[in-house]
């Protein structure tokens, strides 16, 4: 029976060539000379740790993580932005976690919705992945438009396609 795995996974490799394209835009541009700036990524606990000297400066460091990640294929739902920054003494401090994987409210979500659809194939949470099988490689690939196409606050990849 053909299967596929949906998981909501960042490359490390990824992010951490994303955070260095946007750390060598922010030292080119002028309007970020001379004030402190710094992020890094945590790479066990998967937080990208920002400080910078004004909320504005937080705001536009934001935009470019995002665009330069976007650009290496990192989608924009890959980051918690919801979290409020931390102001402490002259500078201002963000934590922005980065969501790896599927927790178990968005993984029932995504479960529903394909059961819902009325598509023959059955779908089992497994861990932080959800394996999806069907007796057509037709109705995965529905299974696939259908995640794609819904609403939904996670980054999904569809990986390990059998058939």
């Amino acid at each position: 029976m053909p299967s596929l795995d949906i998981t909501s996974k960042v490359d490390l490799q990824t992010l951490d060539n994303a955070l260095n394209v946007a750390k060598k835009e922010i030292d080119n541009r002028f309007d970020f000379k001379g004030t402190h700036v710094s992020f890094e990524l945590n790479k066990k606990d998967m937080v990208i740790n920002i400080e910078v000297e004004s909320d504005m400066k937080l705001k536009q460091l934001e935009d470019v993580l995002l665009t330069k990640s976007m650009r290496q294929g990192i989608d924009a739902k890959s980051f918690n932005l919801t979290k409020k920054a931390e102001a402490s003494g002259k500078y201002v401090r963000k934590a922005i976690p980065v969501k790896n994987g599927i927790d178990k409210e968005d993984a029932k979500k995504i479960v529903k919705l394909i059961k819902d659809s009325g598509l023959k194939v059955q779908a089992a949470i497994l861990d932080d992945i959800i394996r999806v099988t069907g007796k057509k490689i037709d109705d995965l690939q529905a299974v696939m438009t259908l995640c794609r196409n819904a609403t939904l606050d996670v980054a999904l990849q569809f990986v390990n396609m059998k058939s």
